[in-house]
C-alpha cells in the first residue's frame, strides 16, 4: 500500500489532515496519519489520544488499548485516556478491568458520587 500521501508535510500539516480525516469519520485513515506522528513525537499527548480514539472507533481494540495505556504510564492523570481505556476494555467484554479506569476517570473529572 502506497502510505506517501499519509507521510507528505510537516507534522503540523499531517495533524490537520489527520483532524479532517477523524471529523469526516474516515478513522482508518487518520490513524494512518496519526500512527507516523506519534512515532516521531511519542511523549505529545495530544497525536497519540486521537490515535487510540481513531483506533477506537473503527473497532481496532487491541491498538486503542495499547495506545490508551502508553498514554496513562506518560499522563496518570489524563482523565480522558482513563475514560477511553475503560470504554474500550468494556466493549472487549473486560468488565472487571475497565471498572477501577472508569471509578479513576471520574474522580479525575470531579464526577464524585454524593454520599
Amino acid at each position: 500500500m502506497d502510505t506517501t500521501y499519509y507521510d507528505q508535510g510537516t507534522a503540523a500539516e499531517r495533524w490537520e489532515r489527520a483532524g479532517m480525516f477523524f471529523e469526516a469519520r474516515d478513522y482508518a485513515a487518520a490513524a494512518r496519519i496519526l500512527s507516523g506522528l506519534v512515532e516521531e513525537v511519542p511523549e505529545q499527548v495530544g497525536p497519540r489520544l486521537l490515535l487510540a480514539r481513531s483506533y477506537y472507533h473503527s473497532a481496532q481494540l487491541r491498538r486503542a488499548e495499547t495506545e490508551l495505556r502508553a498514554l496513562v504510564e506518560l499522563d496518570p492523570v489524563e482523565h480522558y485516556a482513563r475514560l477511553m481505556l475503560g470504554r474500550t476494555l468494556e466493549r472487549q467484554g473486560r468488565h472487571d478491568e475497565a471498572e477501577s479506569h472508569m471509578r479513576i476517570a471520574s474522580a479525575l473529572a470531579g464526577d464524585f458520587e454524593q454520599v
